[in-house]
């Protein structure tokens, strides 16, 4: 008589699988789901890694526009980072809108402690908010999010308005110089997006230029999408969060984060009556029906500032 096959020990008959490079995201409640802690998630999540979202602030808005702000208390932040923290091991960390000049104090504490982590941080435009508390907030990330900061993203104007404010030349400044400045706080590299560029016919193209104080890297330069899209800089930022998290070299890590963005823009969709949000799921679904359907619209380009809304027409095509 056969012995009976002893059952397998669940804990030991098969090897555990890696869980996913983990990257914990600071940043908004937005119930528009195009960008804040929504659209970190998404992008995270469609980069292959693991979104531990921390709100910072719930932002009132819809699809067109921000109406206000409900910041989260400093403690409430901090507990949520420092509780996911004591439990999981993180292999980056994404910075968005964190709400108040204090919540930057706080959130800059935490990252203090995890030097080694790679910190991606995303400089929306805030001209939606009051000067008397902009200017705080502004300088407080100056002072405490920037010297932890290894890749600053945002819209070209945004970060001349924010690291050059005294710049009064005819020419704009370039990426190299904005990292200069950057540089000066302590931040290593600036990718810059919304980088007008003069068409090669009547078309208007922009470039996103990675560039550090020695002068730009690398970049990728598209023609203007016809449609006003919202949360494009937390996709980029969030997805190169991702890759960097997940080992990705830098250079390489922005050339794929950008092709990924500048593919969920042209898979964009309108889910309101206001603007186009970025799919970041383009890769999941079947192929659409010949045809754009964002044809004729006004709009943005990619790379510009999740909170804004552009202004720029031209061709819907990508150009890698």
């Amino acid at each position: 008589m056969n012995a009976p096959t002893p059952t397998p020990d669940p804990q030991t008959a098969m090897p555990e699988e890696p869980a996913p490079a983990c990257v914990l995201s600071f940043n908004a409640s937005d119930a528009s789901g195009a960008g804040g802690s929504a659209g970190d998630v998404a992008t995270i999540a469609a980069m292959g890694a693991h979104a531990l979202p921390v709100i910072t602030s719930i932002v009132v808005r819809d699809s067109a526009e921000i109406f206000d702000q409900h910041p989260i208390d400093v403690d409430a932040i901090a507990e949520q980072a420092r509780t996911i923290l004591e439990d999981v091991t993180i292999a980056g960390w994404k910075v968005g809108f964190l709400g108040t000049a204090e919540a930057v104090s706080a959130v800059a504490e935490i990252l203090s402690d995890y030097p080694d982590v790679p910190l991606v941080s995303y400089l929306p435009s805030l001209g939606w908010i009051e000067d008397d508390a902009l200017q705080p907030y502004l300088d407080a990330f100056r002072e405490l999010i920037l010297p932890a900061t290894e890749v600053l993203v945002g819209n070209h104007k945004t970060l001349t308005d924010f690291l050059l404010p005294e710049w009064d030349s005819e020419r704009p400044p370039s990426a190299r110089e904005l990292a200069v400045a950057a540089g000066e706080h302590g931040t290593r590299y600036v990718l810059v997006t919304g980088v007008m560029l003069p068409g090669k016919t009547s078309e208007q193209w922009i470039d996103n230029v990675l560039a550090s104080a020695q002068g730009a890297i690398t970049g990728e330069k598209f023609e203007r999408f016809e449609a006003s899209f919202v949360g494009a800089g937390d996709t980029l930022s969030a997805a190169l969060a991702a890759l960097l998290a997940a080992g990705s070299e830098l250079s390489a890590a922005v050339g794929e984060a950008l092709a990924f963005l500048d593919q969920s823009l042209d898979a964009g969709f309108r889910p309101g009556m206001g603007n186009v949000i970025p799919d970041r799921f383009f890769w999941a679904l079947p192929p659409g029906e010949e045809g754009d359907p964002l044809e004729g619209e006004e709009g943005a380009m990619p790379g510009d500032d999740g909170a804004g809304i552009g202004e720029a027409k031209g061709s819907p095509r990508r150009v890698h």
